[in-house]
């Protein structure tokens, strides 16, 4: 910063310069690392777990040691959880959903790091702003009363729109740190919650149940593997509910 704009912002802020020029560095700096990581998982596509959806057989040794090779080099959070998975699919069911379930919070605090400081940035910001509007009338109404000439509207024009300028700065970083937070949040929650339930879609097919890939599917998935109707696997249901393990969840606590 150049010493003409940090004597500027001095003049105009007063005492709450650096608390106000701490939180929006703070605040931008978590929004453009948060937006980097959304756009680390936007911009890479799961096709493997599209190709896998067309088929209608269930998980064989050969296919899993090979999609665990595809998976090595894949960066997405999914594909490294599938990974985990296949590398763990001779463990006993109840093992792999622990597994997962330890895995699916990691990636929780991952993908909600640095919301909550991003909130709370938001919320003390209009505070201070209001702090400094405080001080700074406090201070002009000082001036004037030691002063023995007649109060010119100019004087308390100048005098309010300096102590204004601080609220002002406060609801600029506010307003943007408070709707990023809320924004990445939304976005974390919806991306966990594919990620479980793609992990559980893959943990029933590894348990042999052939059409596990296509449940919840809304649209037809490909001509060889269609979505399933309730009408059509309500008797493979029946039959494989007993095999089936409960769904691991990814319910999301508070941003941190």
């Amino acid at each position: 910063m150049s010493q003409p704009l940090y004597l500027q912002l001095c003049e105009q802020l007063g005492y709450l310069t650096w608390p106000l020029l701490i939180c929006a560095f703070l605040a931008l700096l978590i929004i453009l690392e948060r937006l980097a990581l959304m756009a680390n998982e936007l911009l890479k596509r799961d096709a493997w777990l599209t190709e896998l959806r067309k088929q209608t057989r269930s998980a064989t040794p050969e296919q899993r040691q090979q999609l665990i090779t595809q998976l090595s080099q894949g960066h997405t959070m999914l594909a490294k959880g599938t990974g985990l998975l296949l590398s763990h699919g001779d463990h006993p069911r109840a093992m792999r959903e622990e597994i997962l379930n330890l895995w699916l919070i990691k990636q929780k605090e991952k993908l909600q790091s640095g919301l909550k400081v991003l909130h709370i940035i938001g919320v003390i910001t209009p505070l201070l702003g209001l702090l400094g509007t405080v001080l700074g009338l406090i201070e002009m109404f000082s001036q004037l009363g030691i002063s023995d000439g007649p109060v010119t509207p100019s004087q308390l024009a100048t005098g309010l729109g300096l102590a204004m300028n601080t609220t002002a700065a406060g609801l600029i970083i506010a307003v943007p740190a408070i709707t990023m937070s809320h924004l990445i949040g939304l976005w974390a929650e919806k991306r966990c919650n594919k990620m479980a339930h793609a992990l559980n879609q893959l943990n029933l097919w590894l348990e042999g149940f052939d059409q596990a890939l296509n449940i919840g599917c809304e649209v037809p998935c490909g001509a060889n593997a269609p979505c399933l109707k309730a009408s059509n696997t309500h008797t493979n249901q029946q039959q494989t509910s007993s095999n089936m393990p409960p769904p691991m969840t990814a319910t999301l606590s508070e941003p941190n």
